[in-house]
């Protein structure tokens, strides 16, 4: 890509994982709200349960996610013991108990868990709600602190699916980032994982970290593709030490540069392609006999809080502090403390302390965002059709597309919109043209590329 694309598109833009994103939310939607939403759900709904498990072993630097560290267990049980207060408050709301075709555990690091709690928390999210026998259950999984007693506890558990944080094989840039974690370690955890039974293995990469290089990425991507996980995704480093104080401990001269991260995306990808890997989205790859590969060809991928799913469920159940449900009302937001969050659900109440009413427009918008970034592409007119407004609904957010269209980032057949190749990495900057909030309150975020 052009170096002057870069600089003119690098702009601060949400990561769309949700619409309207997260910075909008307010404290209009609490815990009364978000019980009066879930028991009106319709009963024949399929619910998704995302457990978030808030501790991990050590901090890594890089990391943007709400988590703690820890090296004593009894703060990971007491944690525990609240969440499924939670999770039985939920589900006692619920008008029946209802369907759940996904179980997705994250963090933090669900493999400080012991054995014996992961596969007692399942079973009792069993006796809680209607799991199905072929539910989708992912475990987002640490090799630095699993061992093959845990990896066989998970899969007699009936765990499907692990998710591996990589990041980078490389030594020097896993010091920098406080995560070291040789590749010997993760190939051993992926042989215990096909061992035991769960095949379905995802990996995370990431670009942009210190010291990162493209020739010391392209080994990091060709060690991670001889061992074939099923999917991988390329995640761009988001570098916000004003949200993440932790990331301070980044010298920032050690970052590479704006060129240097879009040259390490772009070597990245082809190579991922190279070694057999179908381009999803954004920053996904998956094997092209994997499920997430078939749903982006046939037009049936989906984005939630985890990022690109399969998972086609209406309904989200966000369980543990800072996690956050997503129901055909709205988005609901638990407490971020931990403390705090412990004390209210044993209080007997839900810890949402944040969240948005959607409204016919924001469905509408979220709708075209989505498409934009599942298919790298959207028709207008078929979204209109299907909201029941009028074709001509998004005129003027086309008349400000003609600056990404005149540089090659879209093209437009009449209400039509493609991403071309080139404008991939920028297509969270295409979706903002259609973002309402953007601009509102002082929001910041990672940058486009």
């Amino acid at each position: 890509m052009r170096q002057d694309l870069i600089e003119r598109y690098d702009l601060r833009v949400p990561r769309y994982t949700s619409y309207p994103t997260a910075p909008h939310f307010s404290p209009a939607v609490g815990g009364d709200v978000y019980a009066r939403w879930l028991s009106r759900l319709d009963p024949s709904l399929s619910l998704s349960l995302y457990l978030h498990i808030a501790y991990c072993a050590e901090m890594c630097w890089f990391c943007g996610c709400h988590t703690k560290a820890t090296k004593r267990y009894a703060p990971v049980a007491d944690y525990l013991d609240a969440l499924l207060v939670e999770a039985r408050l939920v589900a006692r709301a619920l008008p029946s108990r209802m369907k759940v075709d996904h179980i997705h555990f994250g963090g933090g690091s669900p493999t400080l868990l012991k054995p014996e709690d992961l596969a007692q928390t399942l079973a009792i999210l069993r006796e809680y709600y209607n799991v199905t026998l072929d539910a989708d259950i992912a475990v987002e999984l640490d090799p630095r602190t699993a061992d093959e007693v845990y990896v066989a506890a998970m899969a007699k558990a009936g765990v499907t699916r692990a998710s591996i944080g990589v990041q980078d094989f490389n030594e020097r840039v896993q010091k920098a980032i406080n995560r070291i974690q040789p590749h010997d370690v993760t190939a051993r955890v992926i042989e215990w994982l096909r061992r035991h039974g769960v095949s379905a293995i995802n990996m995370d990469l990431c670009y942009g970290l210190p010291y990162q290089t493209v020739d010391s990425l392209l080994d990091t991507v060709d060690k991670a593709a001889a061992l074939r996980p099923a999917r991988l995704a390329l995640f761009g480093y988001a570098h916000v030490p004003w949200m993440k104080t932790h990331q301070k401990l980044i010298p920032e001269a050690s970052l590479p540069g704006l060129a240097e991260r879009w040259a390490q995306y772009e070597a990245a990808s082809e190579r991922l392609a190279d070694h057999g890997y179908v381009s999803v989205g954004l920053d996904h790859f998956a094997l092209p006999d994997d499920d997430m590969a078939k749903a982006h060809e046939k037009g049936a991928l989906h984005r939630n809080f985890q990022g690109y799913t399969t998972d086609k469920a209406p309904v989200l159940v966000g369980l543990g502090a800072s996690a956050i449900g997503a129901l055909p009302q709205g988005y609901a937001a638990n407490e971020l403390a931990i403390d705090r969050y412990k004390e209210t659900v044993r209080a007997g109440r839900f810890p949402v302390t944040r969240g948005i009413a959607v409204s016919g427009e924001d469905r509408l918008r979220r709708d075209v965002i989505e498409r934009l970034m599942c298919d790298m592409g959207v028709d207008l007119d078929e979204i209109a059709l299907m909201h029941d407004v009028a074709a001509d609904r998004f005129d003027e957010e086309l008349s400000r597309l003609s600056a990404l269209e005149a540089d090659g980032i879209v093209m437009r057949d009449g209400r039509r919109l493609t991403v071309t190749e080139e404008g991939r990495p920028l297509v969270r900057a295409v979706c903002a043209v259609f973002d309402e909030y953007l601009g509102q309150g002082q929001a910041r975020h990672s940058k486009a590329v």
